[in-house]
């Protein structure tokens, strides 16, 4: 039996699966969808288009599906899809996308915590931990199990790789390498991170070449090309690795977009 306190409003439209919990004074707005299990707090506000999964946590004042912060945005019909499993902490603010029918995106398992803010258009991967205050801007991606520490901003169409980390109050202008430490305000690559590699499972032989890797793009006297052309020779000669694979596909988006970040811009 789901649980509603007397003082929410819920709009007639609104779908809410089993074992929902609602507390006092949360807003749940028209053609939202709230999954089974969920636990809404107190003073919670889900704005129109929302999809929020399962057994998730949204702790009190947190405003999801709000309309994003763009001049190009016409009132349009957009949305703001969460998965399950998420804990979402107080006073997260998350929008939903520009664009007819786009868009903003959060998977699985995630912990958001107080005060984050989601641009629109953000796409959000599985695991992912964002302390107190991190704020994004439009269109970024962050992969999974990505870290950001507190009070980190990320300039829109930036993409954080997966098992990244960014360290506490940095400033990211350009796309951070998957399984990297980044921090600085411009953030930069200051080492691998060996620790989430580990926490991961992934393999020694796999870490090592990473270790490789790192040291030809960080720690030599090579550009981003020369070291890039080293990498691809030594995988080759090298046991297969997905790791490596995807690192060395990551930098060649990066190598053909623009100012450090992918080409994925939507086209106007």
């Amino acid at each position: 039996m789901s649980s509603i306190h007397a003082s929410a409003i819920i709009d007639p439209s609104a779908e809410l699966g089993p074992d929902v919990s609602v507390g006092p004074f949360t807003v749940i707005g028209p053609d939202c969808v709230i999954g089974a299990g969920t636990t809404l707090g107190p003073h919670v506000v889900i704005e129109a288009f929302t999809r929020l999964g399962q057994n998730c946590d949204v702790r009190a004042g947190a405003v999801l599906g709000g309309p994003p912060q763009d001049l190009k945005f016409k009132g349009e019909r957009s949305f703001l899809r969460i998965g399950n499993r998420n804990l979402i902490r107080e006073f997260v603010t998350m929008h939903r996308a520009s664009g007819e029918d786009a868009e903003t995106i959060v998977g699985d398992d995630n912990l958001i915590m107080a005060y984050v803010h989601l641009g629109h258009n953000c796409v959000i991967g599985n695991g992912t931990m964002m302390a107190n205050n991190v704020a994004l801007g439009g269109h970024v991606t962050v992969e999974n199990n990505a870290v950001l520490g507190g009070l980190v901003a990320v300039h829109q169409f930036v993409r954080v790789g997966k098992l990244a980390m960014v360290g506490f109050y940095s400033k990211v202008v350009q796309d951070i390498p998957p399984f990297m430490l980044a921090e600085g305000r411009p953030a930069a690559v200051l080492e691998l991170n060996v620790v989430g590699l580990r926490r991961a499972g992934i393999k020694a032989a796999s870490r090592a070449a990473l270790r490789r890797a790192y040291k030809l793009l960080y720690r030599s006297h090579l550009n981003v090309s020369q070291a890039l052309e080293a990498i691809t020779e030594e995988e080759e000669e090298a046991e297969p690795s997905d790791e490596m694979l995807y690192l060395i596909d990551f930098l060649q988006r990066i190598k053909g977009g623009t100012s450090g970040r992918q080409d994925d811009r939507p086209r106007r």
